[in-house]
């Protein structure tokens, strides 16, 4: 073993549980730190090391070398206890800052190395596409089980299929599979689901311990037309039809359920004014209605109006794609 690492020890057998034993022995302080900072990472976007997939020389130094000493020490005496430790980030003061920046932080700490605030960064692609689904009521959270095929677009598979293989064409699973959580989406590696990938998803032919964050218009595409999308904020719409009668409040509880807050005066106003222009839409040209509820595999609900339903839908899916909806902060 490296030496400035603990020796093997001597009673310990020479084979993978001997190695096993050794990364996790309470001397060997490795193990502890990297997973600690990963898990700093979860949270707040970026590790106390930067460089995850480097603890070594060439990596970068940790910025808070005591708190992540402390972390490791306090996760190995908790005897490796993973809630303990996300409870213990969550609601520590530094992770329950508030995010807004100003002229003089962004001065002083632009990258938010020194943790002055809270962490603003895009949701994962599988925490975007099951919290879509959870806010409708569409997420199915069964636990365990093959792989399943949910919404994806014809001819993916086919391009870098061969001719004799059993995943040449993408054949979509049936409706108790399309709303598992992404976790458990069945993956090719060779034409991984577009709508994870375009969310910067790794592609899973290599260990990748720092997921890149980008943002482009086709994620904008993604989030307003794909299926599941489209099918998640017509849920989510039914749902509010039902749970509310009156279309301040239901306003107020779609804001609530997807930002878990009440909405401002001005968005409110402006919400109001684009369900009842889509009303208007959707009444002279009901054709246009169905085709929107349409979407998705699901039966259309039959117990609120298509033309409502289908306003309500659009005003569900920008609420959805708003920037506070996509990002946590």
């Amino acid at each position: 073993t490296p030496s400035v690492l603990p020796p093997f020890p001597a009673d310990a057998p020479r084979n993978r549980l001997g190695l096993a034993r050794w990364l996790v022995a309470p001397e060997n302080p490795l193990t502890a730190r990297v997973w600690v900072n990963r898990a700093w990472q979860h949270f707040f976007g970026r590790g106390l090391v930067a460089t995850p997939e480097d603890f070594g020389a060439q990596g970068e130094w940790p910025s808070h070398p005591d708190l992540l000493d402390w972390l490791a020490e306090t996760f190995v005496a908790s005897g490796w206890n993973v809630k303990d430790m996300h409870r213990r980030i969550v609601t520590s003061r530094t992770y329950r800052q508030d995010a807004a920046v100003n002229a003089g932080l962004l001065e002083a700490d632009p990258d938010n190395r020194l943790l002055s605030r809270a962490p603003r960064i895009r949701l994962d692609a599988e925490t975007l596409r099951d919290q879509a689904l959870y806010v409708s009521g569409l997420l199915d959270e069964t636990m365990g089980g093959p792989g399943v095929r949910p919404y994806q677009p014809d001819g993916v598979w086919f391009a870098v299929g061969y001719s004799r293989s059993n995943t040449v064409r993408y054949e979509e699973g049936p409706q108790d599979h399309l709303h598992r959580r992404s976790l458990y989406t069945f993956w090719k590696r060779t034409a991984p689901p577009p709508n994870l990938t375009i969310f910067d998803a790794p592609m899973r032919d290599a260990c990748v311990v720092l997921r890149e964050r980008t943002n482009t218009p086709l994620q904008a595409l993604v989030t307003l037309n794909d299926p599941t999308y489209v099918e998640a904020a017509e849920f989510l719409a039914a749902r509010v039809l039902r749970e509310v009668a009156d279309d301040p409040a239901r306003i107020e509880r779609l804001i609530a359920l997807v930002l878990s807050r009440e909405p401002t005066s001005l968005e409110a106003e402006k919400l109001l004014s684009l369900a009842s222009d889509l009303e208007a839409s959707y009444e002279a040209e009901p054709a246009s209605a169905v085709a929107l509820v349409g979407a998705g595999d699901l039966p259309v609900p039959h117990d609120v109006d298509v033309i409502e339903l289908a306003a309500w839908t659009v005003v569900a899916s920008t609420i959805l794609n708003l920037d506070e909806a996509l990002t946590k902060e």
